[in-house]
């Protein structure tokens, strides 16, 4: 249980007003607030310091140069505005404060929820698909610029085009672009120009200005005519930080006017820069092939020869060929010479090879001889045979009364075996 006599803790200022700082800006988010400007001030950082007050009170309000520098107009003492901003409190005094982070004059808010549903509703449609859009010509014939005779960003857009394509014609599709009827003025511009098809790309194109400047951009009437523009639309409205309903239904948006005419044309000091690149080029390659060619012409003539040249060189050709066919005949004396002497060889040869076949057979003759059974014969010897013809070399087996054939030397003789021994 707490000391009731105890102390409670002393904090210091500046965490008090830490503390409420967060309190503040915890308790409440982001909101619009509307009143009337005082005490408007621009200090030298480029930030805004102002009040801002209705009939029963007024706080403090401060917008910073990085939000101060998307200002489409220039605040003012006595306008009523409305802001959208954080609650905060600026420490060092202690002050309850708003952030700002948006101006709008008073009576807008019901021109931006109009701006979002319309644009909602043509998103929907299909209107602002990115598959849609068409590439802009790289060179076409003829630019078409729809935009008032008097705006400051016609004579931007011409300047541009002036310098970067004077060949390419323009044409100028008058109409209104700020107040009553002109949205009805540039759709009809639109449609002239599509009817007349005089050009290849089409500039809508507006300067600078607040929402309700702009509006004429954000109508639905405007939007259907770029959608249904058969020539491919750059839009170049307003600033960079300004968006209309035409820059999400063009097929290309420009921040300025200025950039739209750069976009719609061609660079023709690039284009000449490029075709410059492209001669030296084809120059430095021309050079090529005739330095290709000088030099195939200087082999070819070296080859070139004249008739005295050509018949001295075919004649040096014959008498080489010549002295190799005579390398290449053959020596018929040599030849015959060596088949003489090869003759002789051979006939010696079949000579010693006769003989020797002779001593051969002589020899084979002598030992037949030794082998012939006629002459053991003749030497007093005689062959026995049985009955049946078989040599008999033993008497061994003999049986009286066997029949024997005998062979002499000459004749022979049937014998009758008596006593087997």
């Amino acid at each position: 249980m707490r000391d009731l006599f105890s102390t409670p803790p002393v904090v210091s200022v500046t965490e008090l007003n830490k503390r409420v700082r967060v309190m503040l800006e915890n308790q409440f988010e982001t909101l619009w607030v509307g009143g009337e400007l005082s005490n408007v001030k621009l200090a030298s950082s480029g930030h805004w310091y102002f009040c801002l007050k209705d009939a029963g009170a007024s706080i403090d309000c401060a917008m910073f140069r990085t939000r101060a520098q998307f200002l489409d107009f220039r605040p003012e003492n006595g306008q009523q505005v409305e802001v959208r901003a954080r609650v905060t409190l600026y420490e060092p005094r202690g002050s309850y404060q708003l952030v700002v982070e948006e101006v709008r004059k008073s009576g807008l808010g019901a021109l931006y929820e109009a701006f979002e549903k319309l644009k909602a509703r043509l998103a929907a449609e299909g209107l602002f698909e990115p598959a849609r859009k068409r590439a802009l010509p790289p060179f076409p014939r003829a630019i078409g610029i729809v935009t008032s005779p008097q705006a400051a960003g016609l004579r931007d857009v011409l300047t541009t085009l002036l310098r970067r394509a004077p060949m390419t014609p323009v044409i100028l599709y008058p109409a209104r672009v700020q107040g009553e009827g002109a949205a009805a003025q540039v759709a009809r511009a639109i449609q002239v120009a599509n009817l007349r098809a005089e050009c290849d790309v089409l500039i809508v194109a507006r300067g600078g200005g607040s929402l309700e400047d702009l509006w004429a951009f954000n109508e639905e009437v405007v939007a259907r005519a770029i959608f249904a523009s058969a020539i491919p639309i750059v839009s170049g409205v307003g600033h960079e930080t300004d968006f209309t309903i035409a820059d999400f239904v063009a097929d290309v948006r420009a921040p300025t006017p200025t950039a739209a005419g750069a976009l719609a044309s061609p660079d023709s000091q690039a284009l000449a820069e490029q075709l410059a690149a492209m001669q030296r080029r084809l120059m430095r390659g021309m050079q090529r092939v005739v330095q290709v060619r000088q030099q195939r012409l200087d082999h070819l003539a070296r080859r070139l020869l004249t008739p005295s040249e050509r018949l001295a060189r075919d004649r040096e050709a014959l008498l080489h060929k010549a002295r190799r066919l005579r390398r290449a005949l053959p020596d018929f004396d040599r030849e015959r010479r060596d088949l003489d002497r090869l003759a002789g060889r051979l006939s010696a040869a079949a000579a010693r090879a006769a003989e020797d076949r002779r001593r051969r057979l002589a020899a084979a003759r002598t030992a037949l001889g030794h082998l012939d059974p006629t002459q053991v014969l003749a030497r007093g010897y005689s062959i026995v045979r049985d009955a049946d013809g078989h040599i008999r070399a033993t008497s061994r087996g003999l049986e009286a009364g066997r029949a024997l054939d005998i062979t002499f030397s000459e004749g022979g003789a049937g014998v009758t075996v008596r006593d087997p021994r």
